[in-house]
């Protein structure tokens, strides 16, 4: 297949590019306007494999992307493109609904346009994959209840409720005008090349700088938490296998309240980067006033996906943690320079952005 990858130099975006790349796609195109979260570093290792092409572009423009599926003979979309940070969303909701909701409609009509063009066989093959998040579904209690394809939306946050939207144009493409369209619903990715500003890796390079480790409250809330090259693979089987029209939760099976997350950092980083006189990680651990809207616990439900396409998680939490305390201690040349230049020297954790 020959695969358009939007946001494919973000966090997720730049995994599934590699994943794709090193399988067997005859081509992927990666579209990325290249926001302060968007890295083509994160793509070295394939920037030079002559089935991989990197168009900047913004979603938002319906006449760029047309332009590129037609001179590329496209045969899906995966759109990972988007603003994604939930703290950001409380403090700028413009930026989520024009690229989340706006830029979700110009490249739906875009691809539809797209696909009427195409011959009977190629209308057949074509798929558009729409990869949203578990946040559209709400608050779950701290001791019941699982998100599954039947969950009602319920989204609490600016970003959450951006994403819901952009997932209900996707099925009204479908239902409508006959897009052939599949979805999938993800819990929260860690793993290598993570923006700097997220949990993990923000712990991690906190802990490192002897920098305090933000917690938000008391650090009860839960998430599920889903490696992202474990992930990228779920999002290919949905778009090669997955049934049109279908959607499928992707999730770990990992729940952990971030506080857990936190000590599970610094217990690793004690054994792998010892402090100076002997000190813990944990003393670093910092209480902050909590985010509002904050939900208290995200779990999905992934049967679906492990009994229709075969997929499961080959990740534990533990396993997937150490890999990537290790790719951030080996690798800084990829995070220091985000820190350095887009930061300025502040330390991050200090606002609302960036705490636990």
């Amino acid at each position: 297949m020959r695969i358009l990858v939007t946001g494919g130099a973000g966090f997720i975006g730049s995994a599934v590019c590699r994943h794709l790349v090193a399988g067997q796609a005859d081509r992927v195109v990666n579209v990325d306007k290249l926001t302060y979260a968007g890295d083509l570093r994160s793509l070295s290792s394939v920037e030079d494999d002559p089935r991989y092409a990197f168009r900047k572009a913004d979603i938002r423009d319906s006449d760029a992307m047309l332009e590129i599926m037609r001179a590329e003979r496209i045969d899906a979309v995966m759109h990972l493109a988007a603003e994604s940070h939930v703290d950001r969303s409380i403090d700028g909701p413009e930026a989520f609904v024009e690229t989340n909701v706006v830029g979700t409609y110009r490249l739906l009509n875009a691809t539809l346009t797209y696909w009427r063009e195409l011959a009977s066989a190629g209308q057949e093959r074509f798929r558009f994959h729409h990869i949203s998040t578990d946040e559209v579904f709400g608050d779950l209690p701290f001791d019941s209840g699982v998100f599954t394809e039947e969950t009602a939306y319920a989204p609490s946050s600016p970003y959450s409720a951006s994403k819901a939207a952009s997932d209900h144009f996707v099925r009204a493409w479908h239902e409508t005008y006959g897009l052939p369209v599949v979805l999938s619903n993800c819990s929260n990715n860690y793993g290598p090349y993570h923006f700097p500003e997220k949990l993990i890796p923000l712990v991690i390079l906190n802990a490192l700088d002897e920098r305090p480790l933000p917690v938000y409250g008391a650090g009860a809330n839960v998430r599920d938490w889903l490696h992202v090259e474990d992930h990228a693979r779920a999002l290919e089987l949905v778009l090669t296998k997955g049934a049109v029209g279908e959607s499928y939760n992707v999730g770990g099976r990992a729940e952990r309240s971030n506080l857990a997350v936190v000590e599970s950092i610094c217990d690793i980083l004690d054994e792998k980067r010892h402090r100076a006189g002997g000190a813990r990680y944990r003393e670093l651990i910092t209480f902050v006033t909590d985010r509002p809207g904050h939900d208290r616990r995200y779990a999905i439900d992934p049967s679906k996906i492990e009994q229709d396409l075969g997929w499961s998680a080959r990740e534990t939490f533990e396993s997937g943690l150490a890999g990537t305390i290790d790719w951030y201690l080996a690798n800084e040349w990829w995070w220091g320079p985000i820190r350095r230049e887009r930061y300025g020297g502040q330390r991050l954790g200090e606002t609302r952005k960036g705490a636990a």
